[in-house]
C-alpha cells in the first residue's frame, strides 16, 4: 500500500510563519509615515476580535456603537461604562496583537478630569490600549490631561455620533469653508494636546484631506470621510452586510461573494491597504 501525502500547511500552520509583532502606536506611526493605510473595524466580542486579528487588522475599536447593532437602540447615547468595559475585556481575550481602541461613552468624559481619568483607566484595566473620546474644542484639555497620564487618546472629529440629538441628525459635516477650517484647528489642538490618532466621519474628501496633511503626529482614520486619509474604520455589522438598522452609503458589503466572515475581513484589509476602498464619492448617511 502506498503512503499518502499530507496536505501542505496553511501559512497559519506553516512552521516558517512569522508571528505578527504587536501592533503598537509607534508602529502605527511608522505605517503612516511610510504611506501603508491603516486598517481598522469594531469588534465588541471574542470570536469576531481572533477573526479579525487573525487576517491582519491593525486596529480593533470596540465602538460604542454597541449600543446600535448589538442592544437595539437608536443611538449610541445609552451606552453605559459598563457596556464598554465588558465588551473592551471580550474583545482583549480574543485578540492578540491587533491594538485595541476602547471608546469612552457618553457622559463619561464631560464632568472634569477626574471623572475622565477614572473611566479611561477602567477601560485599559479592561484590555484597551487606547481610548476614545469625540469633539474638539472644550474636549483638547481632556486630552491633554489623560496623555500626561500615560493614557493614548484617539480623538473624533466631523460627525460625532454621541451629539446626534445637538446636530439633528447624522449630518454631512464640514461642508463649507468655515466648517472645514474649523476642523483643521480643532485636529490641531488635538494633536498638541497628545491624541495619537483621529477618526474622521462623514465629510468630503478634501476637508479629511487637508487635516491629514496638516498633522504630523496624529494619524487620521476615516470613515466616510474618502481615502486620503492614513487609514479606515467601519462598523463591523455594517461592512458583513447584518445590520437591520442604517447602514450609511459609504459602506461596502464585504460578505458579498465571499465564502466566508474570515475571507469577507480578509477583503476589507486587502482593499483598505491597496487604497481602493473606499472611493472619494461624498456618499452620506
Amino acid at each position: 500500500m502506498s503512503a499518502q501525502s499530507s496536505p501542505a500547511p496553511s501559512s497559519s500552520q506553516s512552521t516558517n510563519a512569522t508571528p505578527r509583532k504587536a501592533v503598537t502606536l509607534p508602529s502605527l506611526r511608522d505605517m503612516a509615515t511610510a504611506g501603508e493605510k491603516i486598517a481598522m473595524l469594531t469588534a465588541y466580542d471574542a470570536t469576531f476580535a481572533r477573526a479579525a486579528d487573525d487576517v491582519g487588522l491593525d486596529c480593533l475599536l470596540v465602538g460604542d456603537s454597541l449600543g446600535m447593532v448589538l442592544q437595539g437602540y437608536s443611538s449610541t447615547v445609552p451606552v453605559t461604562m459598563a457596556d464598554m468595559v465588558y465588551h473592551t475585556r471580550c474583545v482583549a481575550a480574543g485578540a492578540k496583537t491587533a491594538l485595541i481602541i476602547g471608546d469612552m461613552p457618553y457622559g463619561s468624559y464631560h464632568e472634569g478630569f477626574d471623572q475622565a481619568y477614572r473611566n479611561a483607566c477602567a477601560l485599559m484595566q479592561a484590555g484597551a490600549h487606547m481610548v476614545k473620546l469625540e469633539g474638539g474644542g472644550w474636549t483638547v484639555p481632556v486630552v491633554d490631561y489623560l496623555t500626561q497620564r500615560a493614557i493614548p487618546v484617539c480623538a473624533h472629529l466631523g460627525l460625532t455620533p454621541q451629539s446626534v440629538h445637538a446636530i439633528g441628525g447624522y449630518r454631512i459635516q464640514a461642508k463649507d469653508d468655515a466648517g472645514a477650517a474649523k476642523l483643521k484647528a480643532d485636529a490641531l489642538a488635538l494633536e498638541a494636546a497628545g491624541a495619537s490618532l483621529c477618526v474622521l466621519e462623514l465629510m468630503p474628501s478634501a476637508a479629511a484631506n487637508a487635516v491629514t496633511q496638516a498633522c504630523k503626529h496624529m494619524a487620521t482614520i476615516g470613515i466616510g470621510a474618502g481615502n486620503g486619509t492614513a487609514g479606515q474604520v467601519l462598523v463591523l455589522h455594517d461592512m458583513l452586510g447584518i445590520n437591520h438598522g442604517r447602514v450609511p452609503r459609504f459602506v461596502k458589503n464585504f460578505l458579498t461573494g465571499q465564502p466566508s466572515v474570515s475571507a469577507a475581513l480578509a477583503a476589507y484589509v486587502s482593499e483598505v491597504k491597496a487604497g481602493t476602498f473606499p472611493d472619494n464619492v461624498l456618499h452620506g448617511y
